[in-house]
Protein backbone atom coordinates (compact mmCIF):
# COMPACT_ATOMS: atom_id res chain seq x y z
CA UNK A 1 0.00 0.00 0.00
CA UNK A 2 2.94 2.09 0.96
CA UNK A 3 4.45 1.14 -2.68
CA UNK A 4 1.16 2.37 -3.97
CA UNK A 5 0.64 5.54 -2.69
CA UNK A 6 3.90 6.45 -3.54
CA UNK A 7 3.49 5.47 -7.02
CA UNK A 8 0.10 7.31 -7.19
CA UNK A 9 1.70 10.36 -5.50
CA UNK A 10 4.77 10.53 -7.98
CA UNK A 11 2.30 10.10 -11.16
CA UNK A 12 0.02 13.37 -9.88
CA UNK A 13 3.46 15.52 -9.20
CA UNK A 14 4.67 14.52 -12.79
CA UNK A 15 1.22 15.78 -14.35
CA UNK A 16 0.62 18.37 -11.87
CA UNK A 17 4.29 19.84 -12.92
CA UNK A 18 3.10 19.73 -16.78
CA UNK A 19 0.32 21.04 -16.26
CA UNK A 20 2.00 23.94 -14.55
CA UNK A 21 5.18 24.11 -17.07
CA UNK A 22 2.28 24.48 -19.69
CA UNK A 23 1.05 27.13 -18.14
CA UNK A 24 3.97 28.91 -16.75
CA UNK A 25 5.58 28.69 -20.79
CA UNK A 26 1.84 30.70 -21.33
CA UNK A 27 2.62 33.50 -18.71
CA UNK A 28 6.29 33.57 -19.42
CA UNK A 29 7.43 37.25 -20.58
CA UNK A 30 8.33 37.38 -24.56
CA UNK A 31 11.06 39.33 -23.36
CA UNK A 32 12.66 36.51 -21.41
CA UNK A 33 12.93 34.94 -24.76
CA UNK A 34 14.06 37.90 -25.98
CA UNK A 35 16.70 38.37 -23.59
CA UNK A 36 17.67 34.92 -24.02
CA UNK A 37 18.21 34.75 -27.52
CA UNK A 38 20.37 38.10 -27.41
CA UNK A 39 22.45 36.68 -24.95
CA UNK A 40 23.02 33.45 -27.13
CA UNK A 41 23.80 35.92 -30.15
CA UNK A 42 25.60 38.03 -27.79
CA UNK A 43 27.37 34.63 -26.98
CA UNK A 44 28.23 33.78 -30.54
CA UNK A 45 29.39 37.28 -31.70
CA UNK A 46 32.11 37.23 -28.73
CA UNK A 47 33.14 34.06 -30.28
CA UNK A 48 33.34 35.20 -33.67
CA UNK A 49 35.30 38.77 -32.24
CA UNK A 50 37.64 36.32 -30.91
CA UNK A 51 38.23 34.03 -34.04
CA UNK A 52 38.02 37.95 -36.05
CA UNK A 53 40.86 39.40 -33.64
CA UNK A 54 43.06 36.81 -33.98
CA UNK A 55 42.86 36.79 -37.79
CA UNK A 56 43.45 40.35 -37.83
CA UNK A 57 46.98 40.11 -35.51
CA UNK A 58 47.72 36.94 -38.33
CA UNK A 59 46.93 39.60 -41.19
CA UNK A 60 48.84 42.42 -39.08
CA UNK A 61 51.84 40.16 -38.89
CA UNK A 62 51.47 39.48 -42.38
CA UNK A 63 51.05 42.68 -43.22
CA UNK A 64 54.69 43.39 -41.36
CA UNK A 65 56.18 40.95 -43.02
CA UNK A 66 55.04 41.96 -46.32
CA UNK A 67 55.60 45.53 -45.72
CA UNK A 68 59.18 44.35 -44.82
CA UNK A 69 59.51 42.66 -48.15
CA UNK A 70 58.02 45.12 -50.27
CA UNK A 71 60.36 48.07 -48.35
CA UNK A 72 63.40 45.25 -49.04
CA UNK A 73 62.92 44.70 -52.59
CA UNK A 74 62.70 48.84 -52.88
CA UNK A 75 65.87 49.19 -51.40
CA UNK A 76 66.91 46.70 -53.93
CA UNK A 77 65.28 48.20 -56.96
CA UNK A 78 66.99 51.78 -55.61
CA UNK A 79 70.50 50.37 -55.53
CA UNK A 80 70.40 49.11 -59.32
CA UNK A 81 68.69 51.95 -60.52
CA UNK A 82 71.75 54.07 -58.89
CA UNK A 83 74.30 51.44 -59.95
CA UNK A 84 72.17 51.36 -63.56
CA UNK A 85 72.50 55.37 -63.42
CA UNK A 86 76.43 54.97 -62.67
CA UNK A 87 76.87 52.27 -65.29
CA UNK A 88 75.42 54.54 -67.93
CA UNK A 89 77.70 57.98 -66.79
CA UNK A 90 80.61 55.61 -67.02
CA UNK A 91 79.61 54.50 -70.49
CA UNK A 92 79.30 57.40 -71.97
CA UNK A 93 82.28 59.00 -70.54
CA UNK A 94 84.26 55.58 -72.02
CA UNK A 95 82.74 56.37 -75.41
CA UNK A 96 83.35 60.20 -74.97
CA UNK A 97 87.11 58.86 -74.43
CA UNK A 98 87.02 56.40 -77.52
CA UNK A 99 86.04 58.89 -79.89
CA UNK A 100 88.83 61.87 -78.57
CA UNK A 101 91.33 59.12 -78.92
CA UNK A 102 89.99 57.73 -82.27
CA UNK A 103 90.09 61.41 -83.33
CA UNK A 104 93.48 61.76 -82.06
CA UNK A 105 94.96 58.68 -83.20
CA UNK A 106 93.64 59.41 -86.70
CA UNK A 107 95.26 63.27 -86.71
CA UNK A 108 98.38 61.55 -85.99
CA UNK A 109 98.29 58.89 -88.68
CA UNK A 110 97.51 61.96 -91.03
CA UNK A 111 100.52 63.75 -89.47
CA UNK A 112 102.68 60.86 -89.71
CA UNK A 113 101.43 60.50 -93.48
CA UNK A 114 102.30 63.70 -94.39
CA UNK A 115 105.80 63.74 -92.57
CA UNK A 116 106.41 60.39 -94.28
CA UNK A 117 105.32 61.81 -97.20
CA UNK A 118 107.38 64.59 -97.07
CA UNK A 119 110.34 62.42 -96.32
CA UNK A 120 109.86 60.60 -99.66
CA UNK A 121 109.84 63.60 -101.22
CA UNK A 122 112.88 65.36 -99.79
CA UNK A 123 114.85 61.57 -99.94
CA UNK A 124 113.78 62.26 -103.34
CA UNK A 125 114.99 65.86 -103.86
CA UNK A 126 118.25 64.83 -101.79
CA UNK A 127 118.54 61.88 -104.52
CA UNK A 128 118.27 64.34 -107.53
CA UNK A 129 120.56 67.17 -105.78
CA UNK A 130 123.24 64.23 -105.15
CA UNK A 131 122.75 62.66 -109.00
CA UNK A 132 123.17 66.40 -109.94
CA UNK A 133 126.00 67.16 -107.96
CA UNK A 134 128.02 63.56 -109.18
CA UNK A 135 126.43 64.20 -112.82
CA UNK A 136 128.46 67.65 -112.03
CA UNK A 137 131.80 66.48 -110.58
CA UNK A 138 131.89 63.87 -113.19
CA UNK A 139 131.83 66.48 -116.24
CA UNK A 140 128.29 64.88 -117.75
CA UNK A 141 126.31 68.05 -117.21
CA UNK A 142 128.90 70.96 -118.27
CA UNK A 143 126.03 73.91 -118.97
CA UNK A 144 125.85 74.98 -115.87
CA UNK A 145 129.53 75.90 -115.11
CA UNK A 146 129.95 76.57 -119.23
CA UNK A 147 130.52 80.90 -119.81
CA UNK A 148 127.79 83.01 -121.25
CA UNK A 149 124.91 80.22 -120.43
CA UNK A 150 121.65 82.37 -119.11
CA UNK A 151 120.84 79.03 -117.18
CA UNK A 152 124.22 79.45 -115.35
CA UNK A 153 123.44 83.05 -114.27
CA UNK A 154 120.08 81.96 -113.17
CA UNK A 155 120.96 79.10 -110.98
CA UNK A 156 123.89 81.45 -110.06
CA UNK A 157 120.91 83.56 -108.44
CA UNK A 158 118.93 81.01 -107.33
CA UNK A 159 121.78 80.00 -105.07
CA UNK A 160 122.52 83.25 -103.82
CA UNK A 161 118.94 83.57 -102.92
CA UNK A 162 119.04 79.84 -101.10
CA UNK A 163 121.90 80.66 -99.39
CA UNK A 164 123.05 77.07 -100.60
CA UNK A 165 126.12 77.32 -102.09
CA UNK A 166 125.93 74.81 -105.99
CA UNK A 167 122.35 74.24 -105.66
CA UNK A 168 120.14 74.87 -107.96
CA UNK A 169 116.38 75.97 -107.65
CA UNK A 170 115.32 72.55 -108.48
CA UNK A 171 116.88 70.59 -106.05
CA UNK A 172 115.76 73.23 -103.52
Amino acid sequence: MILGAFLIGWILSSINSRLAARQRTKDRDPRDDRIRSLEAEHRVATSDAESLRDTVVKLKSELEEISDGVEKRDNVITHQQERMEELKKDLKESVMKTRELRHELSDRAAESVHAEAKQRELETELSVAQASSDMIATGVLDYALAPGSDESENDEKAASETDEPGVSKAAT
